[in-house]
């Protein structure tokens, strides 16, 4: 086959810098220079460039030109850049994020990658300090956690930029519906319907859901929630829909307070993930009454805390967590190394274990 003429041309370029043609720190001919050089269109100038940029050779600086990176020759010859991926999650240090985080470092240093890390504390001001600092490294891939996924996020301008660049980005969990990057996530509709279906098997029809709605999870769970209903032909309460965010996380606890001490409160409840299923216990636990004999709790990820309180286990949906992240991990690798690589999409599919946070509805169950 024909060799690609953009690589060609970036050959070619990398060749010149070794032999000391293009000095580090100088500047390379124009586009139109180059185009003329090559007899190439635009487009293929710009991508044999942006590989190049990819790859550390060259630097590109704004209202300047392109510039021969001053890292790149050593007594003459060319030094390999060391092969980094950026990962931005929202959460570094708690909950489910330390065993993906270990999922994806484990598979990119089985195959000679290192990572820089960097998290957005689910602010999007914080996430645009994380995309700049990645762009400035010249990292070789993102693997990205979207902010507040179901917002419109302010940084998609950023988002441009990388796709601009050639550097492959995978998201993890979900991805932003105005760019439809591709994402390594659990079936989250899913995950909601079967948690929701098990309380209707188990004769609940009073269910509550709890739930994040300034991250695309959250509204897809809600989503397998209503699902369930429909499919059941039964109908839900809609004051049963207790949505919050990430700035009203704190007072979640005064708003479940409220519902139970109502006496149409639910009899059983879907939570977005197992902090919640937690901190629902206890405000049950606050009114003297206990899971699962005056309340069924089924919730997400089987995350460690599903089974640190005493006597209630969480019943729970399973989330890949070390997978997921072993997932994007080799998503971003082949996304490197592999032209012919489909950059599709990767969907886990969810399965329900069943401990003792739920039990059958009884009708003499009082709340």
């Amino acid at each position: 086959m024909t060799e690609p003429k953009y690589l060609y041309i970036k050959k070619d370029i990398k060749t010149k810098i070794a032999e000391d043609t293009y000095p580090l720190n100088t500047k390379i001919p124009s586009e139109a220079e180059l185009r003329a050089v090559y007899k190439v269109s635009r487009h293929t100038i710009r991508q044999a460039i942006s590989e190049l940029v990819n790859d550390g050779l060259l630097i590109k600086r704004q209202g300047s030109g392109t510039f021969v990176s001053e890292t790149v020759i050593s007594s003459g010859n060319m030094v390999e850049k060391s092969k980094t991926i950026g990962v931005i999650t929202t959460y570094l240090s708690n909950y489910i994020f330390p065993s993906i985080i270990r999922g994806i470092e484990s598979e990119l240093s089985n195959e000679g990658y290192s990572l820089m890390l960097s998290s957005t504390q689910n602010n999007v001001a914080n996430e645009k300090e994380s995309l700049e600092k990645m762009l400035n490294q010249n990292v070789d891939g993102l693997i990205i956690e979207p902010t507040k996924s179901n917002l419109l996020n302010p940084n998609l301008s950023y988002y441009l930029k990388i796709a601009e660049s050639n550097i492959p980005i995978v998201m993890l969990h979900a991805t932003y519906e105005e760019l439809n990057a591709p994402a390594i996530a659990l079936n989250d509709v899913k995950a909601g319907k079967i948690a929701t279906e098990h309380l209707i098997e188990l004769g609940h029809k009073d269910i509550a859901i709890i739930t994040k709605m300034d991250d695309l999870q959250g509204k897809n769970r809600l989503k397998g929630f209503i699902s369930a209903f429909y499919d059941a032909k039964l109908s839900f309460n809609d004051d049963y829909i207790i949505a919050y965010d990430t700035e009203s996380k704190d007072d979640l606890g005064t708003k479940l307070g409220k519902l139970l001490e109502n006496m149409s409160s639910p009899t059983a409840f879907v939570c977005y993930n197992d902090q919640i299923a937690i901190s629902l216990i206890h405000e049950i636990n606050k009114l003297g009454k206990s899971v699962p004999e005056d309340f069924s709790v089924v919730s997400h990820d089987d995350s460690h805390l599903s089974q640190t309180l005493p006597s209630v286990k969480l019943t729970t949906v399973q989330h890949p967590k070390e997978k997921l992240g072993k997932a994007a991990a080799k998503w971003i690798i082949q996304a490197l190394e592999n032209p012919e690589f489909n950059k599709k999409s990767i969907t886990f599919e969810p399965y329900l274990i069943v401990r003792n946070s739920t039990r059958k509805y009884k009708r003499d169950q009082t709340n």
